[in-house]
């Protein structure tokens, strides 16, 4: 029984290593196709003279799209600026079940309703009593 599992996984490393070499073959034939399109050729050549010119000028990516595209720029900046504001870590759900009714709830703040007057009826340090999972 052992040396049939070892010819099992044999194979299908074998066969594993198999489509993996048709997938290298495949990408090489596309990445040949790709070298010989002169499309490709002419936005390389494009690439290699910005990227001289930048330098020679000691100008970055940023610096050429203020020049150009100073909206596009203005907008990047916003978008970026969203971003990082809107970054805050979500809060942790925790789940409450009130003994009494076997009332479940389940929440991300402390504004409840429900868990607001649980607090109110019962006290803070009861309802707090009542966490049964907190997490995410």
């Amino acid at each position: 029984m052992l040396c049939y599992i070892d010819e099992v996984i044999k194979l299908s490393l074998i066969n594993e290593y198999t489509k993996k070499e048709q997938l290298l073959k495949q990408l090489q034939a596309e990445l040949q196709q790709l070298e010989q399109d002169d499309r490709l050729k002419a936005e390389i050549e494009f690439k290699d003279k910005l990227e001289a010119l930048m330098s020679e000028y000691s100008k970055n990516p940023g610096d050429v799209i203020q020049m150009i595209a100073p909206e596009r720029a203005e907008q990047d900046k916003a978008v970026a600026s969203n971003e990082a504001q809107s970054s805050r870590r979500k809060r942790k759900l925790k789940v409450y079940k009130n003994p009494n009714t076997g009332e479940v709830i389940e929440t991300r703040g402390g504004n409840h309703k429900t868990l607001k007057a649980w607090k109110e009826e019962y006290g803070n340090d009861t309802v707090e009593s009542w966490l049964e999972r907190e997490g995410e």
